[in-house]
This record gives structure tokens, C-alpha cells and sequence, in this order.
């Protein structure tokens, strides 16, 4: 029985064998070319009634490495109805891996209304777009919630004097 086994044997089983799983992993493979740069792990309002503000914003994870220098750009729609608020970050490089964007803060928020964030990815020039995309975020809450002063001032939360404690 040991006579039958001969490497040319060995060898021919094995290439029957991987040949097939082969060709099945590159047509079930993703191709990094098509993966999105980022991958949007989440977002929302934040409401800090404490210094009187309300922002919205997200967190993405890096799907794929942005070329250093990159810039990821994010344009939040304006409750209050004014012009679009733009954020820009300079991102980039094999290290990264998550970054965060917020709006400015903003006033004039409804609760259960869609409010519209574009995400855009330039290449280091801030000219050629990589990659876009849109979503949106809906707060549960009005910014009536938050007071028109901070109630509190300075590093140590101490009572602020204007707000009419």
C-alpha cells in the first residue's frame, strides 16, 4: 500500500484539493477598493445643560488607511434653519484608526426631526473627493431642555452668578 503513495500522488491531491478553495476565496473576497474609508460607528445630540450647550456629531472607524493628510469633512445641517455648518479635520496615516466630528454648538433643535449630516473625504489638496456619504440623526428632546446661560462656570462647576440661581 505504501508503494501507491508517491509525492507526484501527494502532490496532485493536494492541488485538487486547494485549486478549488482557491478560486472560491477571490470570488467571495471584498476587494479594499470598494470598502468605504469610513465605517460610521455612531452619532448623536449632546445636550450639557450645565454650560448651556446642545451639539451633534459622530464617531468613525478608519475601514481602510486615508492617504496622510486627507481631509474628512462633515457638513451638519443648522436646526435654527442658517447656513450649513462645515467641520474639517486633517486626518491621515497608518496609525489612525477612529476620529470624531461635532458641530458647533446650535440652537433651534425639535425633538423626533431628521437633521442631515454629508461626510466627505478629500485627498491632502482638499480638492479631489475620495469618498461621500449622508446620514442622519434625530434627538429625542428639544433644546428647550437647556438653559439660555450656563448654570455653571470655570473648571470646578461653580454656580454661575447670571444664571439666577
Amino acid at each position: 500500500m505504501l508503494e501507491r503513495v508517491t509525492p507526484a500522488r501527494l502532490l496532485a491531491v493536494a492541488c485538487a484539493l486547494l485549486v478549488p478553495l482557491f478560486v472560491l476565496g477571490w470570488l467571495t473576497r471584498e476587494d479594499p477598493a470598494e470598502k468605504p474609508w469610513l465605517q460610521i460607528l455612531g452619532g448623536g445630540f449632546i445636550f450639557n445643560y450645565r454650560i448651556a450647550e446642545v451639539y451633534y456629531g459622530f464617531t468613525a472607524a478608519v475601514a481602510r488607511p486615508l492617504p496622510t493628510g486627507s481631509i474628512v469633512e462633515a457638513t451638519f445641517e443648522d436646526p435654527a434653519g442658517g447656513p450649513p455648518l462645515v467641520v474639517r479635520q486633517r486626518v491621515g496615516g497608518a496609525e489612525m484608526s477612529r476620529l470624531s466630528l461635532r458641530s458647533p454648538p446650535v440652537r433651534g433643535v425639535e425633538a423626533g426631526r431628521d437633521y442631515k449630516v454629508a461626510i466627505r473625504v478629500f485627498e491632502r489638496d482638499g480638492t479631489h473627493l475620495l469618498w461621500s456619504d449622508e446620514l442622519a440623526f434625530k434627538s429625542d428632546l428639544s433644546d428647550k431642555v437647556v438653559p439660555d446661560q450656563p448654570l455653571t462656570i470655570g473648571p470646578g462647576y461653580a454656580r454661575n452668578p447670571a444664571a439666577g440661581h
